[in-house]
């Protein structure tokens, strides 16, 4: 998969967005080792992103074959307005929303693609709800937010569509899967990346499609 040009993005940009690092790539990495599934995807196929900040992730996603119809949602008017720009000149639609509650029911069984680079670090709790600090701030074990989409993946996703997330070690990857299987999804620790003192991992769950 193409890297998106970052370079409309300056400094300042950055003090109001996520900015890509590690993660944001070994999601990109994780999606192109399952390219050969996202370019045999049905047309058209939707995409939805959590948390889309910069846009790296959808703009990619966008400029896939078969033109995939990629909507994403970010908490922040800012990343709402900028994803789109990384993007150009391929379509993506943003809505500012906390997680994917705008798009229930509407979109329920239809996401083909479901993609979370989520705030997973450690913190106190009081911390997720801090504007500076929600970009990174996972509350405890780094899962406050994680585990409020849990619930919701299976009935977002279409049969045969996939869930890509991404999980720090101390997140409990294992624990997640076992969430996500319980609901009826095939998932598994997909991609797993040391990155300086933490290990990064892409947990990738499937929607069966007999179910």
């Amino acid at each position: 998969m193409e890297t998106p040009d970052l370079s409309h993005f300056s400094a300042n940009d950055y003090e109001r967005l996520y900015e890509p690092a590690e993660d944001s790539f070994l999601l990109l990495d994780a999606l192109e080792a399952d390219l050969a599934w996202l370019r045999g995807a049905a047309k058209p196929w939707l995409c939805l992103e959590i948390g889309c900040g910069s846009g790296i992730i959808s703009a990619a996603i966008s400029n896939l074959p078969h033109g995939p119809l990629c909507f994403a949602t970010d908490i922040s008017n800012f990343a709402c307005q900028a994803a789109p720009k990384t993007a150009r000149p391929r379509l993506v639609e943003t809505v500012e929303s906390d997680l994917s509650f705008c798009f229930q029911p509407r979109l329920g069984g239809k996401v083909d693609l479901l993609v979370f680079n989520p705030p997973y670090v450690p913190t106190d709790d009081d911390e997720v709800q801090v504007d500076t600090a929600r970009r990174w701030a996972g509350g405890e074990n780094g899962r406050r937010v994680i585990d409020r989409l849990l619930p919701d993946v299976h009935e977002l996703l279409s049969p045969g569509g996939r869930f890509y997330l991404v999980a720090l070690a101390q997140n409990d990857p294992s624990n997640i899967c076992e969430v996500l299987n319980r609901s009826g999804l095939d998932s598994s620790v997909f991609l797993t990346r040391r990155c300086g003192i933490e290990i990064l991992n892409v947990v990738r769950a499937v929607k069966p499609s007999s179910r």
